[in-house]
């Protein structure tokens, strides 16, 4: 049976992860996004995460950690890494083992969903083996240009993708869900 696999991807519309000096958000961070991330953190799950992911909101300074910050902090953690030794964030724990059959695992057994936070690395991976049951893409409205780091798709295999829903946020910031099809590209 199981439970199913979710990621979100926070892009710009031009298909970047973050620009080289954008803040959170891409500076959008708006009423409609902030409920909905609230939304989010309180639901039960588990969630999957790489290195660079971990270490930048376990890294976070203590001024910044707010209420959903120790939601977050609260819930269960798989942090993918074969770098890492120790992880220092509460219910975290590290797998360094292959994200592939590890997910599956977790997958099986797993008692709640399991969503991906960031880690646009593992998200891919999560696409190319076909484990991914939904896809969330928050699409802002800005393009980062030469400035855009970790491009989204880079290394994506060819997937159909069927719309389940759409949402805008804040006047500005496009929220749009996908189910994997299985199903091989249009020719």
């Amino acid at each position: 049976m199981g439970t199913t696999v979710t990621a979100d991807l926070f892009i710009s519309a031009d298909g970047w992860a973050r620009g080289a000096e954008s803040p959170g958000y891409f500076g959008y961070l708006g009423p409609d996004l902030q409920q909905w991330i609230d939304e989010e953190s309180a639901a039960p799950q588990h969630v999957l995460m790489g290195r660079r992911t971990y270490e930048a909101l376990a890294g976070l300074p203590e001024e910044v950690k707010d209420a959903g910050y120790e939601r977050m902090a609260n819930l269960p953690k798989t942090v993918f890494s074969r770098t890492l030794k120790t992880v220092d964030w509460p219910n975290s724990t590290i797998e360094s083992d292959d994200l592939v059959k590890s997910v599956l695992a977790l997958k099986e057994s797993s008692d709640v969903p399991l969503r991906t936070m960031g880690s646009v690395s593992v998200v891919k991976q999560l696409i190319n083996s076909g484990l991914l049951d939904n896809l969330r893409l928050m699409v802002f409205p800005l393009f980062c240009g030469p400035t855009g780091r970790e491009w989204a798709y880079d290394g994506l295999n060819e997937s159909e993708l069927t719309l389940t829903s759409q949402r805008v946020l804040d006047n500005r910031i496009l929220l749009v869900e996908y189910t994997p099809t299985g199903n091989p590209i249009p020719r």
